[in-house]
């Protein structure tokens, strides 16, 4: 407890502000809509083997063994309020954990920034970043998923700045529970250690760094892929891979190449369920699932293979609607005001035809989309002013801005969507903070006193 009071305080009044924020978005959500949004899209498919694996001692869905979801989040919702199928509880912790991630954060820019204040204004600049406070409230991994990767940054950093291996064996653990959240990151390790090799300052530890890394974080990995291959047939880690591939990344390509819509082609392919699947491919109704998994991937990996510009013009497509939606959309399901007539996919039907749709026909939502996007585009602006700057700590720096590169690029795609960003704002946010601009009197002030940094651990 001394810890987390060490972590929060001098930021309780950005802590404030996100509290308020988040349970009146939580409030109005649920007064408007239920927990119907709260709970819609891909919720359910964490709580199922999240019930199986509390109740029966089995992570499984639909009677097989899951392997699309990862065992964290399912776990965290079941353990919080969902095995009482009381989601505004689960809701409720996620907001204590964006808390915790909050002041994590806070630290971070503080080690970065010594002596400028930059954790309480990056503090404040999370508090009130928009998509960060609509995932808060909606049952998905990504709050679990964010406060476990920003453990693990900050340990990554404490190493930068103070070379001690025990900081990298805790980044790696921590990266490792982010994992089984969202597996996302599953190459983020590999990428780090890397990186530790090239940039490490003495030469033994140009070894031993990327070694208590992947030490601390490849058993882990390794464990649940071993239980997939046990219990499934499966090596992977997550057969979201495979099913992204087929009907989403190979699948716009083909679409593109005649001149349809990608649903048109995900139905021909057989999505989005499996009985879907298998009247598009009766042959494969004997097969096991890791067949028609090789299958998916054997095929989509021969048309990118075969059409690999096209490919990634899809891709980076993808990475933009990642980096730049506003997420207006999400922000009026939430409340309730989502127009049915909205345009469904931006990225089929061109980014011009559905900004034009929407102006003509829904003026409202033209503004919130507006707001939203003046915002974001703001907080870029301000975290490229910040990276600019004079360097203080040009490696942490260049670490986080690897990290964020990291999660844009992988996140493209068919499949792209705003909310993929979210493991990108906390470090925008932390870079925006250094750009911001103070008056000469207030940055000589902040040199002459000491500003919230916590004090390091490492």
């Amino acid at each position: 407890m001394s810890r987390l009071a060490g972590l929060t305080r001098g930021i309780r009044g950005p802590l404030l502000a996100a509290a308020l924020l988040r349970l009146a978005l939580l409030m109005a959500a649920y007064a408007l809509t239920g927990t119907r949004i709260l709970t819609q899209g891909d919720t359910e498919s964490y709580l199922e083997p999240g019930r199986n694996l509390i109740r029966h001692g089995l992570f499984w869905s639909a009677g097989q063994p899951e392997i699309d979801r990862t065992p964290g989040y399912p776990l965290f919702a079941m353990l919080t309020g969902m095995t009482a199928g009381n989601a505004l509880l689960t809701a409720a912790a996620q907001i204590l954990l964006s808390f915790i991630a909050m002041s994590i954060l806070s630290r971070i820019a503080g080690q970065l920034y010594p002596n400028r204040n930059v954790g309480i204004r990056a503090a404040w600049l999370y508090a009130c970043e928009p998509l960060s406070i609509l995932y808060t409230v909606r049952l998905m991994p990504e709050t679990l998923f964010v406060l476990l990767l920003l453990a693990a940054i900050e340990r990554l950093i404490a190493f930068e700045l103070g070379a001690r291996l025990r900081n990298l064996a805790l980044a790696g653990i921590f990266l490792a529970a982010a994992i089984y959240v969202r597996p996302v990151a599953w190459y983020l390790g590999f990428f780090l250690a890397a990186g530790l090799a090239v940039t490490a300052k003495q030469p033994s530890l140009r070894w031993k760094a990327p070694a208590i890394l992947l030490l601390s974080l490849v058993p882990w990995l390794a464990a649940w892929q071993i239980r997939n291959a046990v219990e499934a047939g499966y090596n992977g880690f997550s057969s979201i891979v495979e099913k992204n591939l087929y009907f989403f990344q190979s699948a716009e390509v083909s679409a593109d190449l005649r001149h349809i819509s990608l649903e048109s082609e995900q139905q021909k392919l057989g999505y989005p369920d499996e009985s879907a699947y298998l009247a598009a491919h009766p042959e494969q109704r004997t097969w096991t699932r890791p067949q028609r998994l090789r299958f998916m991937r054997a095929q989509a990996m021969q048309i990118l293979r075969q059409h690999p510009f096209l490919y990634l013009k899809t891709h980076f497509a993808g990475v933009a609607v990642v980096a730049f939606s506003p997420c207006a959309t999400e922000w009026l399901q939430m409340l309730g005001a989502y127009p049915e007539s909205m345009p469904r996919r931006i990225l089929n039907e061109g980014i011009a035809a559905s900004i034009e749709r929407v102006v003509l026909a829904h003026p409202g939502v033209t503004l919130a989309m507006a707001l939203l996007e003046t915002l974001v585009l703001t907080l870029y602006a301000l975290a490229v002013r910040g990276l600019l700057a004079p360097p203080q700590n040009r490696l942490p720096e260049y670490t986080l801005l690897g990290i964020a590169l990291y999660f844009l690029l992988i996140a493209g795609g068919a499949q792209a969507v705003g909310r993929y960003r979210l493991p990108v704002m906390p470090i925008l946010c932390v870079f925006a903070a250094a750009g911001i601009p103070i008056s000469r009197a207030k940055q000589m002030r902040s040199h002459d006193g000491p500003a919230f940094v916590s004090k390091r651990t490492n």
